[in-house]
C-alpha cells in the first residue's frame, strides 16, 4: 500500500492522477500547509524540504512530484514511452519540474499573495512563466502528447501546473497557448482527473489565507506585531 501526502495543490495533483490513472491502492494522508503541518518533525523526517507531495510505498520514501512520477512509472512499467524516447522523457520531465513549476510558483506569489506591489518582481516571473508555457505550446503543435505517441507522465506533470494557467497568467491567458489548452482539455476529460481534483474535497482543508497561513508559507516575513 502507497501511502499518499498531499494537498490541492498542483504538484500533488498530478501524482493524485497518476495514482487514479494506474489503478494503484493508496492511503491519502492530507497535509495542511496552511496550517503548518509540512513543518512536523515527522513530515520533515520524510521530506526535509518540508513540501508536498511526498509517497512511502513500502517503507521507500519518494519526495518531489516528477520523482514520483518517474519513480511509479517505471515500478509498475504504466505511462512511459518507449526506450528510445527515454531522452525526451527526462528532457521534458526536467523541463517541467525546473521552469514550469518554480517560475508560475512566483508568477502566483508577487500576481496574488505578496504583502506589497514588486512590479519589476511580477514582471519578471510573468515574463518567464508565459515563455514556458509557450515552449509547451509550440512543442504540441501538430502532435497529442508531449512524449511519443501515447499519453504520459510527461502530459501528467504538464496538467498539474496547465489547470493553473489562468490563476498563474490572469483570465483568457488560454487563448495565448491553444495547443496547450487542448492538451489541457484532453486529459481534464478524463475520470481519472476528475477523481484526482476531487481528493482534496475528502478532507478539511484550511480555507483561509489568514495572518496563521501567511505566517506558515512564507517564512521569510516577519511576523505581525
Amino acid at each position: 500500500m502507497i501511502t499518499f501526502y498531499f494537498n490541492g495543490s498542483p504538484n500533488p495533483t498530478k501524482v493524485a492522477l497518476f495514482l487514479e490513472e494506474a489503478g494503484l491502492a493508496y492511503e491519502p494522508v492530507a497535509v495542511d500547509t496552511r496550517k503548518g503541518e509540512q513543518f512536523s518533525a515527522e513530515f520533515l523526517a520524510l521530506n526535509p524540504n518540508g513540501k508536498v507531495p511526498v509517497i512511502v510505498d513500502d517503507g521507500t520514501v519518494v519526495f518531489d512530484s516528477n520523482a514520483i512520477l518517474l519513480y511509479l512509472a517505471e515500478k509498475t512499467g504504466q505511462f512511459l514511452p518507449p526506450a528510445a524516447e527515454r531522452s525526451a522523457l527526462l528532457s521534458w520531465l526536467m523541463f517541467v519540474a525546473t521552469g514550469i513549476g518554480p517560475f508560475s510558483g512566483q508568477a502566483v506569489h508577487f500576481r496574488h499573495f505578496a504583502p506589497e506591489k514588486v512590479p519589476y518582481a511580477n514582471e519578471r516571473y510573468q515574463f518567464e512563466a508565459k515563455r514556458h508555457y509557450g515552449v509547451l505550446d509550440r512543442h504540441l503543435a501538430g502532435r497529442e502528447w508531449m512524449v511519443g505517441e501515447a499519453y504520459g507522465i510527461v502530459d501528467m506533470a504538464v496538467w498539474g501546473w496547465a489547470r493553473m494557467v489562468p490563476f498563474v497568467l490572469g483570465e483568457g491567458a488560454f487563448d495565448a497557448v491553444p495547443n496547450l489548452k487542448r492538451h489541457h482539455d484532453a486529459i481534464a476529460a478524463r475520470p481519472a482527473a476528475a477523481r484526482a481534483v476531487a481528493l482534496k474535497d475528502r478532507f478539511p482543508f484550511k480555507a483561509e489565507f489568514d495572518a496563521e497561513a501567511r505566517s506558515h508559507m512564507f517564512k521569510h516575513l516577519k511576523p505581525a506585531v
